[in-house]
């Protein structure tokens, strides 16, 4: 125990030095094959984002270690053509339609580089007319990053939809959601949240545990059944474990607002080694012209090791999510 303790200072004292003075250098770099994609580092983590296709987010990752974003060859041939899932982070519209959903995002975005900050802006959308916009910004001093969704109505008429931002992450490891804090029956009368299920849905898959404080699904590349869940996320936050590394995203919640999908903010689907952490905004009704905003922000924390049992994974949460916290 005492090695640990001495590990987890070295590797505090290393990434506080790493980041101290640290400013957010843009280059470029190829990516999934593209050349040309923007890269913002602060010396601690990286992201990179295409300008051949998207909105997208490509890679999240501390600095020469592995990308927290997975890939996905998943292709969709709809009646606005050819959808490719390609991986990493993007922005779709709820509730999900088809082919409304899969409206391709193949061709090059707009960029505007300011500062720690890259806008990406897509054309809008045909048929579908939904123009998509998304503006990552990365934190000069550690591993923050600031993810802003926003969808405009370019139609001639009235919308209703919610921003649905989606990351699908690399496999292999364990989606991590938040619930609701745990009372007795005689004091608790009322429901405190949404679960959600779908029709394919089956909470007694072994990649499911639920217990009273957490709700966790494993990525199993040899189960290929999909399974998918969604939730009134209040605490706002949804977090991923791999390996070593702790991926978590936080988003808010508003008890006023009404929600896609019986009322999910955050969602997850796992089939085999795929695996997508999402997050959704409040439905609204656009007007001609009108916008939506979804934010997300996004944190990394190395060598955290979460266990097999909701205590040990309770014990390695509670330091960390405080660091988190945007409300």
């Amino acid at each position: 125990m005492v090695i640990c303790r001495r590990i987890a200072l070295f590797v505090g004292a290393t990434l506080a030095a790493a980041t101290a003075g640290a400013q957010v250098k843009a280059d470029k770099v190829a990516c999934l094959g593209q050349p040309g994609c923007d890269r913002l580092s602060n010396g601690v983590v990286e992201i990179v984002l295409p300008i051949a296709f998207g909105p997208r987010i490509m890679r999240y990752g501390f600095v020469g270690q592995e990308n927290v974003l997975g890939e996905a060859d998943v292709k969709s041939a709809t009646e606005l053509g050819e959808w490719n899932a390609r991986g990493g982070h993007r922005l779709w519209h709820a509730p999900e339609g088809h082919p409304r959903s899969y409206s391709p995002d193949n061709a090059p975005v707009e960029r505007e580089l300011s500062g720690n900050t890259i806008r990406l802006r897509q054309a809008v959308e045909p048929r579908v007319g939904i123009e998509k916009e998304m503006a990552v910004s990365l934190d000069p001093a550690d591993t923050h990053v600031t993810v802003r969704h926003v969808l405009t109505n370019r139609n001639l008429w009235p919308v209703e939809l919610a921003p649905w931002a989606m990351s699908i992450m690399s496999g292999g490891g364990t989606v991590i959601l938040p619930q609701e804090p745990y009372g007795d029956h005689s004091h608790n009368l009322l429901p405190v949240r949404p679960l959600v299920l779908w029709a394919y849905t089956d909470l007694s898959d072994p990649r499911f545990a639920i217990g009273p404080k957490y709700i966790r699904l494993r990525v199993m590349a040899d189960r290929n059944e999909p399974q998918k869940i969604g939730i009134g996320n209040k605490p706002g936050w949804a977090a991923y474990h791999r390996g070593r590394t702790l991926f978590v995203k936080r988003f808010p919640y508003d008890g006023a607002a009404r929600y896609p999908d019986y009322g999910s903010n955050c969602e997850i689907f796992v089939s085999g080694p795929f695996v997508e952490v999402e997050t959704l905004g409040a439905l609204q009704r656009l007007e001609p012209g009108a916008s939506a905003e979804h934010v997300e922000h996004w944190y990394l924390f190395p060598d955290v090791e979460i266990g097999g049992t909701e205590a040990t994974l309770d014990a390695a949460l509670k330091p960390l999510l405080p660091k988190t916290d945007t409300r």
